[in-house]
């Protein structure tokens, strides 16, 4: 009998199943040791994702201490080690991995995680520091009220209040932690309405962040935007997008959030509108993360279809001939970090190409991930590897020793400024944009 030849991965482009949450074999904590070492198994034997992020040496030292050098002298209570490493960036899963679907060994590494992380979540619930980093909507509305914005701001910077966080909720003392505005992005956009004329019709989904911490960002979309003759205006009402939930394995609070955003959000695809956010990690949960928890839902495939990243419009609308290219400014070397949930939106460097046509501009772009995460650059326990992942990027950047350093994620762009040593300030790509037409 011939041994059957497993054919070489990677030779296609990768197929993503639905996430299955909903089944009961899903919560099987059973079924789900066995699916991890399996997946562990495969992960051992390639090794090709050791240099992503701390999943994989974490899992590559367990094997190699274990007494038998392989998975099975693993003791299975130590798998969670491997999980509490992932944060999803989903860059396994898009750019290296060679046993993705459709090969037979049907490898899913970041699903696989988040599988774990829901199981977990389920038996154990989630600790007090974790609960209060990922309710964002939450920690946002006290933050920015008049009152309380200033002793928040005043706090989050004394390093007194610094040490008694880490010490009470395990938040690293030397994290960038963002700084909260009043009036909020949604309270300065409110006035925004669309012309019935307008050929081209955005909504902006202000995202937490955006909408709590980088305003600003969403009154530079809107003038980049209206320069270019494209209408925008804020979506009505919205909540968190809900991948901080979803990072901490909390399922049921994610489908609660997509039960609030999406008649809404549909409603206005529904209108012809085109859907944006100016943080990735949110365009991404609409595109690609809600459509697999939520195959079957229509209105959730309508919103897939609507929402794009602002420099992806930006780049169609080039395409089409319909973009300003009156620049009037160069903007000389752009330090570029690109954004790791951009990345897996398989959309290429838009950008990159747009900045690109400011004339005397180069954009040196830089695909490696910064390691912040959200809130694993935060936790006393990920810090440490928050910033070893992010010292190369910042070594690059100090190399380089651009007029400009930015990044589409307003969090790694902050984590990577302050690892390196000569940037002062981080900015977004359409900030620069912005300047270049001199508005």
């Amino acid at each position: 009998m011939k041994e059957k030849i497993q054919r070489e991965g990677s030779l296609e482009a990768p197929t993503r199943h639905p996430l299955d949450w909903q089944s009961t074999d899903f919560y099987n904590e059973e079924s789900l040791n066995k699916e991890l070492e399996r997946v562990y198994d495969i992960c051992h034997g390639c090794r090709r994702c050791v240099n992503l992020c701390q999943s994989f040496p974490t899992l590559f030292d367990l094997v190699d201490e274990s007494s038998t050098m392989e998975v099975d002298g693993v003791d299975r209570g130590d798998y969670h080690k491997v999980v509490d490493q992932c944060y999803l960036c989903d860059l396994c899963y898009m750019t290296k991995c060679p046993y993705v679907p459709p090969h037979e060994w049907n490898i899913d590494f970041p699903h696989l995680m988040l599988r774990a992380k829901a199981v977990n979540f389920k038996k154990n619930g989630a600790t007090m520091r974790d609960k209060v980093l990922t309710s964002t909507d939450a920690v946002g509305k006290m933050s920015t009220i008049p009152v309380v914005n200033t002793v928040v701001n005043y706090m989050n910077n004394n390093s007194g209040f610094r040490k008694l966080l880490k010490s009470q909720l395990g938040v690293h003392e030397e994290a960038v932690v963002p700084t909260y505005y009043s009036p909020t992005m949604r309270q300065r956009l409110k006035q925004e309405k669309v012309a019935s004329n307008d050929e081209v019709k955005v909504a902006l989904f202000t995202t937490c962040y955006g909408n709590y911490n980088k305003p600003q960002l969403g009154e530079d979309l809107v003038t980049v935007l209206k320069h270019n003759n494209i209408a925008v205006e804020i979506v009505p009402s919205e909540c968190c997008c809900g991948m901080p939930k979803m990072e901490l394995g909390d399922l049921e609070t994610v489908k609660k959030h997509k039960e609030y955003n999406i008649p809404i959000l549909a409603e206005l695809a529904n209108k012809g509108y085109y859907l944006t956010a100016l943080v990735p990690s949110c365009v991404l949960m609409f595109k690609q993360e809600l459509p697999g928890m939520f195959p079957d839902d229509s209105d959730v495939a309508k919103v897939k279809a609507a929402f794009v990243d602002p420099f992806e419009l930006l780049a169609m609308r080039h395409k089409e001939g319909k973009l300003n290219t009156e620049f009037k400014q160069p903007l000389g070397d752009i330090s570029y970090q690109v954004a790791c949930h951009l990345r897996v939106q398989n959309i290429g460097l838009k950008a990159r190409d747009v900045l690109q046509l400011v004339p005397d501009t180069k954009v040196i772009a830089q695909e490696r991930c910064s390691g912040h995460d959200g809130t694993y650059a935060v936790k006393e326990e990920s810090h440490h590897h928050a910033v070893k992942i992010g010292r190369p990027v910042a070594r690059k950047v100090d190399h380089q020793k651009a007029d400009h350093f930015v990044s589409d994620c307003p969090m790694a762009a902050s984590h990577i400024a302050h690892l390196a040593e000569t940037v002062k300030e981080a900015s977004h790509p359409i900030t620069l944009l912005k300047q270049a037409y001199g508005l």
